[in-house]
């Protein structure tokens, strides 16, 4: 009966003894494995905070030249997002700033300088395009134009409003219509064509809106003029 019991408390303790083994074990492989796991997300948070992203200038991709200007020029989407112009990291226009509308949104800046000299907004759909003959009328020598669309940029348009742009180095505004997208920069006393223009078609088979093209991004970096 002794010898029984004996052996019964004996595999009991042998039982629990093993069962504590595994569990030891169980745990002590579960802690290294979520210490491993922490300590290396620690160690990446580290080196993520230890390395910066470098930002450019208007938010480009890439940095300027020195005596440079960066700058960014951003369409309407349709008739909803409006237009934006950024030069040499200051917000020109913009619908946060309030100053800008439908049809032609245009800022004047110093080439030499960068700083703003005027902007202006032309509702080319139902405004008076004779607002617009005044504003690039005067226009000096050496100045920046930068222009972005919203909406409609063209249905005021006449052939002197295109030659005014053309004269300031457009290629794309002989051929501007109704709700095309278009940005552009250009400047007063250009002897060739601008590199700085993006132009797109209304067009129902390409529009990526209902009756609008897709939204158009420009971004660059144009030399400071030098007296």
């Amino acid at each position: 009966m002794r010898v029984t019991s004996v052996i019964r408390y004996a595999a009991l303790f042998i039982m629990l003894l093993g069962t504590w083994f595994i569990v030891q074990a169980y745990f002590d492989h579960e802690w290294k494995v979520i210490s491993l796991r922490s300590w290396l997300g620690f160690q990446l948070r580290s080196s993520l905070a230890g390395k910066q992203v470098p930002r450019h200038k208007c938010g480009n991709q890439k940095s300027c030249p020195q005596n440079y200007f960066a700058f960014k020029i951003v369409s309407g989407a349709a008739n909803v997002v409006g237009p934006s112009i950024c030069f040499n990291d200051m917000i020109f226009m913009s619908s946060v700033k309030n100053n800008i509308g439908r049809g032609l949104n245009i800022a004047l800046v110093n080439g030499s300088s960068g700083q703003l000299l005027k902007t202006g907004s032309f509702d080319m759909y139902s405004g008076n395009v004779n607002k617009l003959d005044a504003f690039l009328q005067e226009i000096k020598h050496g100045t920046i134009v930068l222009t972005a669309s919203y909406d409609d940029p063209a249905t005021k348009m006449n052939n002197k409003i295109r030659a005014y742009f053309e004269e300031l180095g457009s290629s794309h505004v002989k051929n501007l219509g109704f709700r095309d997208n278009w940005v552009f920069l250009g400047a007063k006393g250009l002897k060739t064509k601008s590199p700085f223009e993006e132009y797109i078609k209304n067009d129902q088979k390409t529009n990526k809106y209902d009756g609008w093209p897709e939204m158009l991004e420009m971004e660059g970096c144009i030399p400071k003029k030098m007296d």
